[in-house]
């Protein structure tokens, strides 16, 4: 996977690519011969009291130095730009297909894990992109250019690099063979981590009412502890891996030294040949160790980009088509279910089977159940944030898996239970509905979702800070804020998902009111559990196990339904109720 990743997100960038392998190779060229010209400095020059010599060859040494450095530099430059620029794409693109999901895909990958992949996964690929132009490119080179160059001073002492090599490999070989899994079980828990993490913050509101700071801080403490022992195991092999390689370096520089020393002694090598000797066997063992780098970073980047290649092969169950059908408009508002059924993959029992229903504009239908019934599954496969498994979901007389995504959005206005605001201003919020809204159509929206005074009253009005999540405001308040994101669209199809649940009975009323005038002409689809927000609806629906098990208007059900008839007795009397 991660041979594929690099494939196709450095393929922009083959120009700074290319530059960045001609620099290093020039780069490592000019390394290479700069002990050649020492050597000669010393053999041929200091040797011979030659001194025109000596300059002559320390200015193509100063010449050639300066040449590594620019190259140097140059690599670096365009290395770490096109690094940066394929950490920047992966991350778009794979935020991008995720976009794509619907609740089903995000809910089996979950928040946390793919926030870990989008951000630390991708983080551990880019930094090997770019150790990658800065140093797997010369080590290569270094390494055959070394042995060439070494083999070019002296034969002889060549056979130290038979045993050196060899045995670098070996070493290398056997500890990264035990970091991969390592590193695997790393990635799991940091998203292990973040998903407590991200929880704690989250509900640090409940954590507080129960006082559960205690029980919290040991849960992260065991996360916590957990991501150290791995890291601990991972930190053990990797210092296990340099003291090996440089044991092995230097036991090779002693025996170069050992052996040259005798051929010196012998006159079959020159003092300066086996200085430069001694270079070039530290070029080939350091290339060998930039190598050693390479292989502690690459399985942990392996290990991250399967988890990428994870998510971008996982495709969403919510297809757009391929050639969308637009919708009439004079069946605009239409909502109709037609024998629908849903079910979880590999469930045993479908959440909702057999549903029929038949919403139109300028009608307010109501759907009430107990707890677990599927009220909120029914209502989420109108947006299509799942599909229906069986049946078909219609708007405008169209099946919604025929309808431009954009199209069917843009008709539907959604409050869910569960209102989520960004961080921002109220404006900022409230424009989420409509992004051209303007101020007098936001403060309109405003007032209808009874949520003008409280807005006025903040400081900066439309301006006042909202927090991530709306955590700087009350439910009810949210509550009204995300209904009026819903009233400024002006949709054709309102979905109130137990919107006004956190609302006191005067603001519900108030509300109810103010909404009638704005959706006449559109389509009203409620989810509720207080009976006193739907009985005015123009069609009530219990639902029950799944199914529906009763239809009609709060008078008709009182006396036909006793399922009904319970649900509105819990709550009122029986005198409220008539």
């Amino acid at each position: 996977m991660l041979s594929q990743l690099l494939k196709t997100y450095l393929k922009p960038y083959l120009g700074a690519v290319t530059a960045v392998m001609v620099l290093q190779l020039v780069q490592t060229i000019a390394t290479l011969y700069l002990p050649s010209l020492n050597a000669s400095i010393i053999d041929e020059g200091v040797a011979q009291g030659d001194t025109a010599f000596i300059l002559r060859e320390g200015g193509v040494m100063l010449a050639v130095s300066l040449l590594q450095v620019v190259c140097a530099v140059a690599a670096v430059w365009f290395g770490a730009r096109a690094a940066m620029a394929f950490g920047r794409d992966l991350r778009e693109n794979l935020f991008t297909h995720v976009q794509t999901f619907s609740a089903r895909e995000v809910g089996r990958f979950g928040a946390p894990t793919l926030i870990t992949r989008t951000t630390n996964d991708v983080q551990q690929v880019q930094m090997v992109v770019l150790m990658t132009f800065t140093v797997m490119v010369m080590a290569p080179i270094m390494l055959v250019g070394g042995v060439v160059m070494a083999l070019r001073q002296d034969v002889g002492l060549s056979a130290v690099l038979l045993v050196a090599v060899p045995v670098l490999g070996i070493v290398v070989g056997f500890v990264v063979s035990r970091m991969v899994p390592q590193f695997r079980a790393m990635q799991k828990r940091i998203d292990t981590i973040n998903r407590v993490l991200r929880e704690q913050i989250t509900g640090i509101r409940v954590i507080r009412a129960f006082v559960r700071e205690r029980q919290e801080a040991r849960r992260f403490e065991e996360a916590n502890a957990a991501l150290f022992d791995t890291s601990w195991r991972v930190g053990r092999t990797m210092a296990l891996m340099f003291p090996l390689v440089m044991l092995v370096m230097n036991a090779t520089s002693v025996a170069v030294l050992w052996f040259g020393a005798g051929r010196v002694d012998s006159g079959e090598m020159q003092v300066g040949s086996l200085i430069a000797y001694i270079s070039y066997i530290m070029y080939i063992l350091m290339s060998v160790m930039m190598a050693t780098m390479m292989f502690i970073m690459v399985p942990r980047a392996v290990v991250s980009a399967d988890r990428i290649g994870e998510v971008f092969g996982t495709q969403t169950s919510v297809v757009p088509p391929t050639d969308p059908v637009p919708i009439a408009a004079p069946d605009l508002g239409r909502l109709e279910l037609r024998d629908v059924e849903f079910r979880y993959p590999g469930a045993e029992h479908a959440v909702l089977h057999g549903i029929d229903l038949d919403a139109r504009p300028g009608r307010t239908t109501a759907i009430i159940g107990s707890t677990g019934a599927g009220k909120t599954t029914l209502l989420n496969l109108v947006p299509r944030l799942f599909d229906a498994t069986g049946g078909t979901v219609l708007v405008g007389g169209v099946d919604v898996r025929e309808l431009d995504p954009e199209e069917l959005w843009s008709a539907i206005g959604l409050v869910p239970q569960k209102p989520y605001l960004f961080s921002g201003t109220v404006a900022s919020n409230v424009r989420y509905g409509k992004e051209d809204a303007t101020d007098e159509e936001i403060w309109h929206a405003l007032e209808v979702a009874q949520a003008r005074d409280f807005v006025e009253a903040m400081p900066g009005g439309l301006d006042a800070p909202i927090a991530q999540g709306g955590t700087n405001v009350s439910g009810g308040q949210r509550q009204r804020l995300a209904i009026a994101r819903a009233v400024v669209r002006k949709p054709q199809v309102y979905l109130f998902d137990d919107s006004f649940s956190a609302l006191d009975f005067a603001t519900d009323a108030a509300l109810r009111t103010a909404l009638v005038p704005e959706t006449r002409g559109a389509t009203v689809l409620i989810v509720a559990q207080r009976v006193a927000t739907i009985r005015g609806a123009d069609e009530i629906v219990v639902l029950e196990d799944g199914t529906i098990v009763a239809r009609g208007t709060h008078d008709e059900l009182l006396a036909t339904s006793p399922t009904y008839r319970e649900i509105v007795l819990s709550q009122i009397s029986e005198e409220e109720a008539a």
